[in-house]
């Protein structure tokens, strides 16, 4: 399967462009690969695919900081599944009206019927604790949406009362306008696309069919999630202003720092302190992990800053891999700030020790001091001269 070029590079515009850009460097290129206009060429039909696919995900504010921070992985499950012209022409023709770009998806393109459109995303953002993390964990999130208004059961219109066919495009819900060589359809801009219009608004919504509400959800959340891990919740965001699918809801997790555990990817990191005599003389620990306490063997003769590694106590994989990260226990000798007097005694019998049978990489490294410090010879030499 070839790799996906990148959504910015198959449009033409910087990164940092704006929504009114990407919309007119799809625009250009739409027209550019427009089936009409390449008959036959199925490489045009190719390229105004990958257009409409870019396109999609980049003029989404939600979809596109998925794609910025993820890449392709991060909207995979977002983006439409063009399977032909005919759907890019459903999504997208009523996109380029208003008057600002005019509906190119008119005329010989062959859209018949207008697509309804789909309901807008919801951002919920979650703090989980690190323990959360690494077993998975149901929480009830709880966030603001509309839904249909009971007193009119989202038609909009007051008890009785009917909508009235819209006289701008004879109910039909698009318009035609003449553009150069082409004649272009356009939504309707009386009714939206609807064909009618209300006269008689309901009081309870004001003609909206949605009235703003509380909702209350229990979500299963998989364990290894981090920060800015988005989860969809398909089909609990805004409801579509036309009769089509709800958005979705994406749930966006920020992991709490731990006073003990530092994490890094899916591997855990620890500090831990042990006395001179564990490090010299070896010992067994007790040391923290997410699911409890484990036995640590420190071998005699550990120096200060020595990286333990315990596999498989770490975080598992959010990907659900079966893979569990590490638990990296780094060791330092802490040095007591109090000792009573026998402490003092035997640490000066200890110094005693070692001032007598010095160590030779400790001799070395002070000798290497005293000839740092110490004048050489042929300056001593100039000295006395002098």
């Amino acid at each position: 399967m070839a790799k996906k070029r990148d959504y910015y590079e198959v449009l033409g515009v910087a990164k940092s462009a704006t929504e009114k850009e990407i919309a007119a460097a799809y625009r250009k290129l739409a027209i550019k690969y427009h089936p009409d206009s390449n008959p036959g060429d199925e490489g045009a039909v190719e390229k105004f695919k990958e257009a409409a696919e870019a396109y999609e995900v980049l003029s989404e504010a939600e979809r596109r900081a998925r794609y910025d921070r993820f890449g392709h992985q991060g909207v995979e499950e977002q983006g439409q599944r063009f399977n032909d012209v005919q759907d890019i022409f459903d999504a997208f023709g009523d996109l380029f009206s208003g008057g600002m770009f005019g509906d190119i998806f008119g005329g010989g393109g062959g859209r018949r019927q207008r697509r309804a459109r789909r309901g807008a995303d919801i951002r919920v953002d979650l703090a989980l604790d690190l323990e959360e993390v690494a077993s998975g964990v149901t929480k009830t999130i709880e966030f603001s949406r509309s839904v249909s208004c009971e007193k009119c059961s989202g038609t909009g219109n007051k008890a009785g009362a009917a909508r009235d066919t819209c006289r701008r495009c004879g109910g039909r819900g698009q318009v035609m306008q003449s553009a150069g060589i082409l004649r272009v359809q356009t939504t309707c801009p009386a009714c939206g696309g609807a064909g009618s219009i209300i006269t008689d608004p309901c009081d309870g919504c004001r003609g909206r069919g949605y009235v703003g509400a509380k909702v209350r959800r229990e979500v299963k959340i998989p364990a290894g999630v981090d920060d800015g891990t988005p989860l969809r919740i398909v089909g609990e965001g805004e409801p579509s202003p036309d009769g089509g699918p709800n958005g979705d809801c994406y749930l966006f997790f920020a992991v709490r720092k731990h006073r003990l555990f530092l994490r890094e990817g899916e591997d855990l990191i620890v500090k831990l302190p042990i006395t001179y005599s564990q490090a010299a003389l070896g010992a067994t620990l007790e040391v923290p992990t997410l699911s409890g306490r484990a036995e640590l063997e420190v071998p005699p003769g550990t120096q200060s800053g020595h990286v333990f590694e315990m596999q498989g106590k770490g975080l598992p994989d959010p990907h659900g891999r079966g893979r569990v990260g590490s638990l990296f226990i780094h060791t330092y000798i802490e040095v007591p700030r109090k000792l009573d007097s026998r402490q003092r005694d035997l640490l000066r019998q200890l110094a005693e020790i070692e001032h007598v049978d010095v160590s030779p990489d400790r001799k070395s490294f002070l000798e290497r001091i005293r000839e740092y410090f110490s004048p050489s010879e042929p300056a001593s030499e100039t000295a006395e001269e002098t």
